[in-house]
């Protein structure tokens, strides 16, 4: 049965619109079926249309039947409109096998989502950066989308870089149920705080950001420090931090790798680094609110949710 895809944009206004044309008709010939938001090229200021645009956007993708719900692009805008999301709406249409999926800013209502509801939603590509990148669609990506449609993905592993391989030198142990959570490190360190951050104990917080700061990277984990988030997690991975913004002479050996040494001198669970995913092209699905295992053998690292059912249902 072929897959029908819904793409909504709930954020930032498309400006790469030959990226868009590229993402939708790279989707159509991986076999989807694609059905377009009215609203997804819409623009108001640096939005895809008003609040009010983008939150009925929002609805209609819960109320589509699609498969999936795909953003067209992050950006900035879900965090704003938080108190007046659908979330049951949503929560509804999991239910009933729409699969909403995202990163970036979407951080911001799958974390809230799941802090209301206790539904699942994806981390994952988005149309515009994703699928129509200039250079083409990663395969890897492409593979771990294809398989996640299929109802296939029941997991995911990656190698940690070499030069944190002597960091680990604590093996990791099998971690069992733990609830994987997280994203974008800056949208979600807004909602601290508030009603929209999930409130898990001894979970696996993953997260990446782009274009940051070593020291503003640092800033927003020690937050989440200060917040006692990070010590009731079971571990913290780390994604692909890219475009990091270093001072030239002023940084004196202060980069990522000093503020991950760091930080694993401050917690007592393990710090791992190296996930796939994040403003690169390469990139995994990961079930944000699913229950999760992790193990480790030597610098490899597995992640595994297991068969999460994916129904198929009447149109």
């Amino acid at each position: 049965m072929t897959k029908h895809i819904y793409i909504y944009s709930p954020a930032s206004a498309v400006r790469d619109r030959a990226a868009f044309k590229r993402g939708v008709a790279r989707l159509k010939a991986l076999g989807y079926e694609i059905e377009i938001d009215e609203a997804a090229l819409s623009v108001h200021q640096r939005f895809a249309g008003d609040d009010a645009v983008r939150l009925a956007a929002i609805s209609r993708a819960a109320a589509s039947h699609a498969d999936v719900a795909l953003i067209a692009r992050g950006g900035y805008g879900l965090t704003r409109i938080l108190d007046a999301i659908p979330y049951k709406a949503i929560a509804k249409a999991i239910e009933h096998g729409t699969e909403f999926v995202g990163l970036s800013d979407f951080t911001a209502l799958q974390s809230a989502l799941f802090a209301k509801t206790g539904a699942v939603t994806w981390a994952g590509p988005a149309v515009g950066e994703d699928f129509g990148a200039e250079e083409g669609a990663d395969d890897i990506m492409e593979d771990c989308f294809g398989d996640f449609t299929s109802g296939q993905g029941e997991g995911t592993g990656w190698r940690v870089p070499v030069r944190d391989a002597a960091a680990m030198a604590s093996p990791l142990k099998s971690i069992h149920g733990a609830t994987l959570w997280g994203g974008n490190l800056c949208v979600l360190t807004s909602l601290l705080g508030t009603p929209y951050f999930p409130a898990v104990d001894k979970g696996v917080l993953f997260v990446e950001d782009v274009n940051e700061h070593p020291y503003r990277i640092e800033r927003m984990l020690d937050q989440l420090r200060h917040a006692g988030v990070l010590a009731r997690q079971k571990a913290i991975v780390l994604g692909q931090f890219t475009g990091m913004r270093k001072i030239p002479g002023y940084d004196r050996g202060f980069d990522l790798q000093a503020v991950v040494t760091r930080l694993r001198g401050l917690l007592k669970i393990p710090v791992l680094t190296g996930l796939p995913f994040g403003h690169v092209p390469t990139k995994v699905m990961l079930p944000v609110g699913a229950k999760v295992e992790m193990a480790a053998d030597g610098r490899d690292v597995f992640l595994v949710w297991g068969h999460r059912h994916h129904r198929d249902h009447a149109h």
